[in-house]
């Protein structure tokens, strides 16, 4: 970005002005927009051009900026800090590792990106058509209500609990794993299901649990607690660990998700791997009671025809 521009910056020359700012300590939307404002002494003309939205048009770009930074895994939620943004170790090696400016195309590039960009235009896709089902509240029936409520604070709660899960300890995301596991009737009981083999320092497990409560057969298990998304790589490397342990059953557990060639490349293997990622392993948590407590139950009664009949 050059000192003083004319006009204001296009969305990408935020990109690297805003990852210097994050190698220096975290950041928020708001004070790395002034700070990058300072920084290279923006005209008031700039500094207050607003959108017909009434936003900001620095604010604006800048927040595209950082969004496509996160979706490339170069910056995280901070654990601690609402709002806040930390330098993720990717992000760290590729500011190393690459001069000059960090451009639109350059991220096309990164692994996971086009991805994380298609998941979240899925996902606002399909909360538009959710919306689009109760619009008209005359033209929907009550049960169409009650349906659309539940979706909606089932979203909400997936949210929360990943939310949580982004921030455990990474030990005890390894016992949260496990009472999945076991929850969903491997293994029988917690003592009996599973033995971790070995701890890491990211936040992932490698593990063995019985599939059966006898034991006739063993899933080796591998999660990583991460904010982006897991790669061919990691994928590679988790079958060369079933290799060494002459497994033929691997569950690989993310809290963020897979990119399409990681997914290709499992379902290619000899060996059997299922892939469970963020949203999955929180619905799996809702469905069988594991960090979620029921706070009201409701009862809807229907006309019972038959009654009547008789």
């Amino acid at each position: 970005m050059q000192t003083n521009p004319s006009s204001c910056p296009t969305w990408d020359e935020f990109l690297r002005p805003l990852l210097e700012l994050a190698e220096q300590g975290p950041i928020s939307r708001r004070v790395s927009v002034e700070k990058i404002a300072d920084r290279f002494s923006f005209s008031d003309e700039i500094k207050n051009s607003k959108l017909k939205s009434g936003q900001f048009q620095i604010q604006n770009r800048a927040g595209w900026a950082l969004s496509s930074l996160i979706k490339a895994g170069f910056v995280e939620k901070h654990p601690d800090l609402k709002f806040t943004y930390q330098m993720a170790s990717r992000g760290r090696q590729y500011l190393a590792g690459h001069q000059g400016p960090v451009t639109s195309n350059d991220l096309k590039n990164v692994e996971g990106y086009k991805e994380a960009w298609e998941q979240a235009s899925r996902k606002r896709q399909e909360l538009k058509a959710d919306s689009a089902d109760v619009s008209d509240r005359e033209s929907s029936t009550p049960d169409d209500l009650i349906e659309s409520a539940t979706r909606e604070l089932d979203e909400e709660l997936r949210s929360s609990l990943l939310e949580h899960l982004h921030k455990t300890d990474p030990y005890y995301f390894e016992q949260i794993v496990i009472d999945v596991l076991v929850a969903m009737g491997y293994g029988g009981s917690k003592d009996e299901a599973a033995q971790v083999t070995k701890k890491s320092n990211d936040g992932g497990i490698d593990g063995i649990i019985k599939e059966d409560r006898l034991g006739l057969d063993v899933i080796y298990v591998q999660a990583k607690r991460w904010q982006h998304n897991i790669g061919r790589k990691e994928i590679q490397s988790f079958v060369g660990a079933l290799a060494g342990f002459q497994a033929h059953k691997g569950i690989f557990i993310t809290t963020s998700d897979f990119v399409q060639n990681a997914k290709d490349y499992a379902n290619s293997v000899s060996q059997k791997i299922v892939l469970i990622d963020g949203p999955r392993l929180a619905d799996l948590m809702i469905e069988h009671n594991i960090g979620v407590s029921t706070v009201r139950t409701i009862e809807i009664k229907r006309l019972d025809s038959d009654y009547f009949e008789g």
